[in-house]
């Protein structure tokens, strides 16, 4: 009898075994939303993968839509560059943590004959986008690029034509920096633009901006790095001429994050900070027992979001999106640990 129970416990703990091994294989994390990390997510999901066998598919369709699947609860977790809105929180009709997971800066982006590195001032840039300065040779942009020959060109505006957190980056700051456009077409994830043409997600508008002479856009930096283009060099609060490196989107996050993390950056007081600059978020709701949602499900998601805030942030530098600071890492470890599934903690 002694050898037929042993037996049985071998075959039991064997199958107990084999059991977590295909759970772990067979695992699928569901999110969608923004375009503006989504190489950086693509790395870490990838790498996730490969070190845990837990597969995450993320589709890139932008911060608005994503905020819609987190919300129809069509997706584990959300994506996006702009915070949920307090009408965003009533609708989703539970408590929603802000997870943030790198910065990133939005740069200017153009196509001009031998594409020098122009200077923008902040009302310049504004006036572009407001359709006020149509020439390249407007004395505007002269005044700050007198080493530069602008040529007589048209310009042509290209922004975000879906609901984006790049473009909630792009139109805080410059609600921040003009009146005119505060009291226009203002900030958010969609806006009525006042001129130019639109393209889906940051690869269209990168796509777009490269095959148009003459044009000029917004996107995350990395796409224009990959798409080898020119990124504009923005005057900020100070006064100072900042080039968009990690090193001063860092700086533009020198400020005390609420516990929320919610919070904006954009037109930073940092002398040595890039102006148009943003946290990443990724949302979740913090009552992870809904629907049919298993408590492996709840515990598979979170390890995710740890790696991603602490292990996961030594693959954002290689792709140009700042780490998080130490600052934000703590506020996100208190958020991570908050999580719960039936009212009980999911990390402790």
């Amino acid at each position: 009898m002694r050898k037929i129970f042993n037996a049985i416990m071998v075959i039991t703990i064997t199958l107990c075994l084999f059991s977590s091994v295909s759970f772990s294989a067979d695992m699928e994390i569901l999110g969608a939303g923004a375009t503006f990390p989504l190489p950086l997510y693509t790395k870490m999901f990838d790498t996730y993968n490969k070190n845990t066998g837990v597969k995450v598919n993320y589709q890139g369709v932008g911060s608005g839509a994503g905020i819609t699947q987190f919300i129809n609860k069509t997706v584990d977790f959300g994506a996006t560059d702009a915070f949920m809105s307090d009408e965003e929180m009533k609708q989703a009709g539970a408590e929603v943590l802000h997870i943030p997971t790198a910065l990133g800066a939005v740069v200017l982006t153009y196509n001009l004959p031998n594409n020098p590195k122009i200077k923008f001032s902040p009302e310049t840039i504004a006036d572009i986008f407001l359709g006020k300065i149509t020439k390249w040779d407007d004395p505007k942009i002269k005044a700050d690029n007198a080493d530069i020959s602008l040529p007589d060109m048209n310009i042509a505006v290209v922004h975000r034509s879906d609901g984006s957190g790049t473009t909630h980056i792009f139109t805080d700051y410059l609600s921040k920096v003009s009146a005119d456009w505060k009291k226009g077409p203002g900030t958010g994830k969609s806006i009525n633009w006042p001129t130019g043409l639109g393209a889906k997600g940051n690869p269209g508008v990168a796509g777009l901006v490269k095959q148009l002479p003459g044009s000029i856009g917004y996107v995350e930096l990395i796409y224009a790095i990959q798409n080898k283009m020119p990124v504009g060099v923005i005057k900020n609060k100070s006064g100072v001429f900042i080039e968009p490196t990690i090193k001063s989107t860092t700086a533009a996050a020198g400020i005390a994050l609420p516990a929320d993390t919610r919070a904006s950056i954009t037109d930073t007081s940092a002398k040595d900070g890039y102006p148009i600059a943003g946290f990443t978020w990724l949302i979740i709701y913090k009552e992870q027992k809904y629907g049919n949602r298993t408590k492996e499900k709840a515990e598979a998601l979170l390890k995710m979001l740890w790696w991603m805030t602490h292990e996961g942030q030594s693959l954002a530098e290689p792709l140009q999106y700042a780490p998080l600071p130490k600052d934000a890492v703590a506020k996100v470890d208190a958020i991570l640990k908050s999580a719960v599934y039936g009212g009980a903690k999911i990390l402790k």
